[in-house]
């Protein structure tokens, strides 16, 4: 059983809608069965669930023996896949996450703010030596922010082939309980989410990819800036 937290110090980040999408897609395309766990106070993502028809992926609630236990019941139970979602804020629970996960997703938006707080969620893994990859997500197309954050991000960790931008189907979709893939979206929102879960599965699996190829985004080496010294 592999774990993926999504985690971001800075709320508005998309990592609920990150967390709920790719549970989904991983769902469809065959990694199931997909547990969630939401570890976040405000239960955003529990929320999501609960306003879904599909009975997957599944739901679990954090139980009195705590997340080890919940994990360990989870895999004897025959999930193959769990994805936690944690608070907007570094704080104890998302340090006891990242240590139990196998993967760490930081979903961050291409902007000054974002770029600076994502730092202390990659000395956090750092420091627990848990792998990282960056999801960017929110971008504008064609925005010059955009190529600027992804060279600034990979200097610290892999960044997602798959940029996702901010379209109007995505918070649609999140209010009842479905995903982009799930309201027959006309935009490539279901493309770009699909690309993200393969990206991520290569790299649970061990079939690393390279970060971000160049030849896509990367026109220069103009903007980046050091995540560790603006956090």
């Amino acid at each position: 059983m592999h774990v993926i937290a999504f985690a971001s110090q800075k709320g508005g980040s998309g990592k609920t809608t990150l967390a709920g999408h790719i549970a989904v897609e991983a769902e469809r395309q065959g990694a199931g069965p997909v547990a969630l766990i939401d570890t976040d106070p405000q239960g955003s993502l529990s929320q999501w669930w609960n306003a879904r028809e599909a009975e997957r992926p599944f739901f679990a609630r954090a139980s009195s023996a705590g997340l080890e236990a919940d994990l360990a019941t989870l895999k004897d139970g025959g999930v193959r896949l769990v994805i936690i979602d944690t608070p907007p804020a570094i704080t104890a629970t998302i340090g006891h996450v990242i240590g139990l996960a196998d993967l760490v997703v930081i979903p961050t938006r291409p902007s000054p703010h974002d770029l600076r707080a994502a730092g202390a969620t990659v000395r956090l893994c750092e420091e627990v030596g848990k792998p990282l990859v960056f999801a960017v997500n929110g971008a504008s197309p064609r925005a010059r922010i955009t190529t600027e954050a992804v060279i600034a991000l990979s200097q610290h960790g892999p960044v997602a082939p798959s940029i996702l931008h901010q379209r109007i189907d995505f918070a649609s979709s999140m209010i009842d309980g479905r995903t982009v893939m799930e309201i027959s979206s006309q935009t490539k929102s279901p493309e770009e989410v699909g690309e993200l879960w393969r990206f991520l599965d290569d790299r649970l699996k061990g079939r690393e990819t390279a970060p971000l190829a160049t030849a896509s985004f990367l026109t220069g080496s103009h903007g980046a800036r050091d995540l560790r010294g603006a956090a």
